[in-house]
């Protein structure tokens, strides 16, 4: 059912090519999991015509989401969901080379699109123009970017004025669980930015980020999952301990990497 999906896509002019990401595009996927689908295109795919594809597949269909990247989220006939996000490769490319030959970081997320460029499965490829990204950014991880992406995350985890822990210290004086909340998730995205970068790893995104890092990290802070643990056991019921669980962290990655 999914390779017909992708071969109706693929017979449009629009279609550039077709990746797939996430679990499906590796071994650690059952016949459960979601499918992560990216469909480069030389122009817009209008909403009509892929609703008239997608609906000979799925049950339900939200078309033209917009809240992230522009997407048509779905669940197929058997219940599987399926996200479709349409994408300009050229753009991607241009974001990527940001990263990989300008070694650009971000607050957190830095290497993602690398990351799901390099480890997509090609579905089907035109002009093998995504074949050509893949292999002009099979590249060794930059060490100007790692330096980048430590020292830029380092720096809005504890160095700088507005750095996250300071932040997060004001909002517990307020009782502010709504901002302690906030604070402490952009605390996360910066933290496991530079693990990600400090094993020369690209980063997997926002989901099984202890798991993944456990299993393939080879440098790690002391007591890396159970400190996570303690700070999130605390975080609504003793959120007078948070800023001293996130010292702990703080400073169990400093000695971590020599900073």
């Amino acid at each position: 059912m999914v390779n017909d999906l992708f071969k109706e896509f693929a017979a449009l002019n629009e279609t550039d090519a077709i990746a797939l990401g996430g679990s499906r595009a590796g071994e650690l996927f059952d016949e459960k999991s979601d499918y992560d689908v990216y469909i480069y295109c030389t122009d817009n795919i209008s909403e009509e015509v892929r609703k008239n594809i997608l609906s000979k597949y799925c049950s339900k269909m939200e078309i033209g989401n917009h809240f992230w990247e522009y997407e048509d989220n779905c669940t197929l006939n058997n219940g599987i969901d399926i996200d479709i996000l349409y994408r300009d490769l050229s753009f991607i490319c241009e974001d990527t080379a940001a990263v990989t030959e300008q070694f650009q970081a971000r607050n957190g997320y830095t290497t993602c699109i690398w990351h799901n460029i390099k480890t997509c499965k090609v579905i089907f490829d035109r002009n093998g123009n995504l074949a050509k990204a893949k292999e002009r950014f099979d590249i060794p991880y930059p060490k100007e970017l790692k330096k980048n992406i430590i020292t830029r995350n380092s720096q809005l985890l504890y160095d700088a004025m507005p750095a996250y822990l300071f932040q997060i210290e004001k909002a517990v004086k307020r009782d502010d669980i709504i901002s302690i909340n906030h604070r402490t998730a952009a605390f996360m995205e910066s933290y496991f930015d530079i693990i990600f970068a400090a094993n020369e790893l690209t980063h997997i995104g926002e989901k099984r980020l202890i798991s993944y890092c456990r299993e393939h990290c080879q440098i790690l802070p002391k007591n890396f999952e159970e400190n996570l643990n303690t700070l999130y056991s605390h975080l609504f019921t003793q959120k007078q301990r948070v800023p001293e669980d996130l010292r702990t962290i703080i400073n169990e990655l400093k000695i971590c990497l020599n900073l």
